[in-house]
């Protein structure tokens, strides 16, 4: 495991030099004594509660002594922040340098395995008062959904080659061997959906998110013939380079376009992780396009991550720090929502369920080790030490996330 998982200065907020137009969620919290002292005690009974070891400036701490250790170096900016923004206000205080942690993701798992039961259930009800709601803005309408990719996918393919693998994959791997290298799992993950979709030569297919091409040329290298739709240009630009070179551009067709407005019908349909993108306010729209594009007798392979139906339904409206500065306008599916989607609207029937969570943790793992090691590459990209504490720290929420169970990936394989 990582021992120093930022390679940032952990100096306070004010120690640093940052960019408050670019970043204007770094500015020194407005002061909220009321809301801090709140935000104090509650993270001491979170701390007493999830098994969280919290070191504070003064050279006290709360919670276990034996437990991952979570540094806050500046208590009066994080303890406002936390106050004032809850938990985008926790994520921003990491930006700001306000705390940190020798392991980061191991900080950040005892939150995420205890989540139901951090806030009292009699204070529950308030938290619909003191929660953003998501923007009307990055609705995932044709317009919204473009803008949305845009911001995440369209940073730079430099940037996601520093921390990918060669295959260029951003989704979870499937790893036999924990030891094994990360593209090996990658490949594995790729051939199952193939397998599973029924993809061989002269297959029609249609690929609903392109990323960076790595499964479209290995259903081409199988004789398909692959129509392949994103809505980000860097990644189509590079994943029409990547066919070419491998000598199956041929059967590859890269495409900018909203699924919404793709035709034709396939004979299989691969989709990876790119549900989380489309809405909830879409997913009906989403099945159906796939019901649709489906000829009878075929099947689809689909990938998603997915978290229990219960915190769903308690997240959905809520706007978090990932929609504020990762994902604008996503949303994690249940499982149960999709089963139910898919029985009342489609005539598509999900004949095989795969789960591997713990793959995904370890995924997410190795990026963190690769973005963290490559702090200096990234700077000569162009981004800051803030960016690459939020990058950080990022990849470290979502590995605790899967680490602690309380977010799965699957794979689905249905027929029509």
């Amino acid at each position: 495991m990582i021992t120093d998982v930022t390679s940032t200065p952990t100096a306070p907020t004010a120690a640093r030099a940052v960019n408050l137009e670019r970043w204007p969620g770094m500015a020194p919290p407005q002061p909220a004594r009321i809301r801090a002292a709140l935000a104090r005690a509650a993270m001491r009974r979170i701390a007493r509660r999830a098994g969280l070891r919290v070191d504070l400036p003064d050279g006290s701490h709360f919670g276990p002594d034996d437990a991952p250790v979570m540094r806050v170096i500046s208590a009066e900016s994080f303890f406002t922040r936390l106050g004032r923004d809850g938990k985008i206000g926790f994520g921003e205080a990491f930006m700001a340098g306000d705390w940190d942690a020798p392991d980061l993701a191991a900080a950040i798992e005892p939150l995420a395995r205890h989540i139901d039961s951090l806030v009292p259930e009699w204070l529950q009800w308030i938290r619909g008062a003191y929660e953003a709601r998501q923007p009307a803005t990055e609705d995932n309408d044709r317009h919204g959904a473009r803008s949305n990719i845009e911001r995440h996918y369209d940073l730079s393919n430099e940037l996601f080659a520093l921390f990918l693998d060669e295959t260029m994959t951003y989704s979870s791997a499937i790893f036999d061997d924990p030891g094994e290298p990360l593209a090996t799992a990658q490949r594995r993950k790729i051939d199952r959906l193939l397998d599973q979709a029924g993809v061989e030569a002269g297959s029609r297919v249609l690929e609903i998110g392109t990323g960076w091409g790595e499964l479209a040329i290995r259903a081409a290298r199988r004789g398909a013939s692959v129509t392949t739709i994103t809505l980000s240009k860097e990644q189509a630009a590079l994943a029409r380079q990547r066919a070419g070179a491998e000598a199956v551009d041929d059967r590859v067709d890269v495409r900018l376009c909203d699924y919404r407005d793709i035709g034709g019908t396939y004979d299989a349909i691969v989709s990876v992780e790119m549900i989380e993108a489309v809405g909830e306010r879409w997913w009906p729209t989403y099945f159906e396009v796939l019901d649709r594009r489906l000829r009878a007798g075929g099947r689809v392979g689909l990938q998603a991550i997915v978290m229990p139906h219960r915190r769903m339904l308690a997240s959905r409206r809520s706007y978090s720090w990932i929609h504020k500065y990762i994902f604008p306008g996503g949303i994690i599916p249940s499982l149960d929502a999709i089963e139910d989607i898919v029985r009342k609207q489609t005539a598509l029937r999900i004949i095989d369920v795969k789960r591997f969570g713990a793959s995904y943790a370890e995924t997410l793992r190795r990026w963190r080790e690769r973005f963290v090691s490559a702090a200096a590459a990234v700077s000569a990209l162009g981004f800051d030490d803030t960016f690459r504490r939020m990058w950080t720290f990022y990849l470290a929420y979502c590995e605790a996330g899967f680490r602690a169970g309380h977010l799965d990936v699957v794979q689905l394989t249905m027929t029509k």
